[in-house]
């Protein structure tokens, strides 16, 4: 950004809640044309928000109708990321209160993004659709040290859901724990974990409980993103949905609900719908803007 030019707008908004005290803040810049990388990292840093999202004319060929079609960049407060969930809730909610509820597409650095937005009793709701997912195995040393970080004995976790890297956007270690109250107690060794994510090209450490069939709650350590844990987290519900689809834990057409912010005071509540013969994940929640 020259120095000339003015600071572009920085709308605040909660994705994942329709209360701005819940879910997951993230900064949204609709016009981002004249910021390079090093504004848009100091305006994401300088937020504190585990994201923001910075809008820019679509490339040629992305498609969607004029003016609701973007190429989207997300920035931790350390680093651009290559996808993020809720910051694309967070935008796509802002857009249609500028434009209508409706089809947005993103271009983002993960492949394109659909967002459909409707208006469900005065509150705005956004799903988007992820990109093919896929799920891979975690080598048993990595386990290991991820386990080592978190200061969870392995006999915590739910045998059940097997410990997988799984990927729609951005890659997320998916672990269960056996109990709520194991899920509940989290104080891990930020630079240690940092490391192994680093290593592994993670995001976020994917942590689950089940509560029953189709309800799951969840928290996402984020230390390569510089906060503690990011409160909603879109990104990492698709991989979910993709791993545990895959795994056979769910049915190939279902509803999934996860709870998650709770731990953290920030409630928020992220619907993942799969369909069969569609690889692709759907993850949608309310979104409202804060201030």
């Amino acid at each position: 950004m020259t120095t000339s030019a003015p600071r572009p707008e920085v709308l605040r908004y909660t994705a994942f809640s329709s209360d701005p005290a819940g879910g997951n803040p993230a900064g949204v810049v609709l016009d981002a044309s004249a910021l390079d990388d090093s504004a848009m990292l100091a305006i994401a840093a300088d937020l504190g928000y585990s994201e923001s999202a910075f809008l820019t004319a679509p490339p040629e060929g992305l498609g969607g109708a004029e003016g609701r079609a973007y190429t989207i960049r997300y920035f931790s407060p350390k680093a651009e990321v290559p996808f993020c969930g809720h910051a694309t809730v967070a935008t796509a909610v802002a857009l249609a209160e500028r434009v209508g509820p409706g089809e947005l597409v993103f271009a983002t650095r993960a492949g394109t993004v659909p967002v459909q937005v409707v208006e469900q009793g005065g509150t705005l709701r956004a799903t988007l659709t992820s990109v093919e997912p896929h799920v891979e195995d975690i080598a048993d040393a990595d386990l290991t040290e991820a386990l080592t970080a978190l200061g969870w004995p392995e006999a915590d976790l739910d045998p059940a859901f097997p410990p997988r890297i799984a990927f729609a956007g951005a890659r997320h270690l998916v672990l269960a724990a056996a109990t709520r109250a194991r899920l509940a107690d989290l104080a891990y060794d930020f630079a240690r974990l940092e490391a192994l994510m680093h290593q592994l090209d993670l995001t976020t450490v994917q942590l689950v409980w089940r509560e029953s069939d189709t309800v799951f709650h969840v928290r996402d350590p984020f230390p390569v993103g510089g906060v503690v844990e990011d409160p909603a987290t879109g990104a990492a519900a698709a991989a979910f949905g993709a791993y545990a689809r895959e795994l056979g834990l769910v049915p190939e057409d279902a509803v999934l609900t996860l709870y998650q912010g709770e731990d953290l005071g920030r409630p928020g509540e992220l619907t993942v719908t799969l369909r069969a013969g569609d690889l692709r994940v759907r993850v949608g929640g309310a979104g409202t803007r804060i201030g």
